[in-house]
């Protein structure tokens, strides 16, 4: 491996496994300056210049909003980029050192930057896919259905082509509120002191209005959508199927997939390898758009 660090955002060049491909990291950029070090993101680009701009997927960390970072990436970026697609991983504030309203509108403004500067990387900014795990699952649904976030980026929901949750659980708050206190009324146990309820605050109306289904509507632009999810999770399955209902019920084209053989952490660190049938659908997807 090559590495040459450059001063300000780090320029990593990286021969991948075959010398056939390589990767150009541009690592550690502020989209918000001056803002805090959270406030970073990084960017994937095939070494080779490309002949015309490149359609961008913009990548969401989980964690459960509290804990996560932008490289746990494992090998998404060099799958996609080898497909001719620009990558780029975002941080975002956590939880609890800020609310749920100021981390999602972070992850807006790196949507934001990218719109505005990513054809300097490479990227086209009329032609971004929007993806995330767990806690960005819930993130990227939100940002690709509830328009108000990137209307304030000025970012038009007609330069996303696609968005694709992985395993989230919380595409519909209050329903994953009552199901986990149900569940521990029912079978016992103490409830959680920093649960759903909590981390999206303790008013109801919070709860809906942080839920992706609350703000589907036709004619929003709204872009399709591929919802990955563990089936072997009840309540990852119920909440990709619901918002895939919802989705279709507005005219948006939306499939949910569900894998068997695997687990939460295990669905996303695998998405790449050939072999997955989730990365077979990930890759259907993005090459119908």
């Amino acid at each position: 491996m090559t590495i040459n660090c450059l001063l300000g955002p780090t320029l990593l060049l990286l021969a991948i496994a075959t010398s056939a491909h390589a990767q150009k990291l541009t690592a550690d950029i502020p989209y918000v300056d001056p803002g805090p070090e959270r406030q970073r993101l990084d960017v994937y680009m095939p070494e080779r210049p490309a002949a015309e701009k490149l359609p961008v997927m913009f990548w969401i960390h989980g964690g459960g909003w509290q804990v996560g970072d932008k490289r746990d990436v494992d090998i998404k970026p060099k799958v996609l980029t080898e497909r001719g697609m620009v990558f780029v991983s975002t941080n975002y504030r956590l939880l609890p050192d800020v609310t749920m309203d100021v981390l999602t509108r972070d992850v807006a403004a790196a949507l934001g930057w990218v719109h505005r500067n990513i054809a300097r990387h490479d990227g086209d900014p009329t032609r971004i896919f929007v993806a995330g795990h767990s806690a960005g699952a819930q993130l990227a649904a939100l940002l690709c259905i509830d328009d108000r976030y990137l209307k304030e980026q000025n970012v038009p929901f007609d330069v996303l082509k696609g968005c694709v949750p992985v395993d989230g659980d919380t595409y519909d708050i209050p329903k994953i509120i009552m199901t986990a206190e149900l569940r521990q009324m029912l079978y016992g146990g103490r409830q959680p002191t920093f649960g759903h309820r909590q981390k999206f605050g303790n008013d109801p109306e919070k709860h809906v209005d942080f839920s992706a289904v609350t703000h589907v509507a036709k004619g929003k632009g709204i872009p399709p959508f591929l919802l990955l999810y563990f089936s072997g999770n009840p309540d990852t399955t119920a909440q990709a199927n619901r918002l895939a209902a919802v989705l279709k019920a507005a005219d948006i084209p939306a499939r949910a997939f569900g894998k068997g053989d695997t687990n939460h952490g295990r669905l996303n660190d695998d998405l790449g390898k050939p072999d997955d049938p989730a990365t077979q659908e990930l890759f259907k997807f993005l090459d119908g758009k």
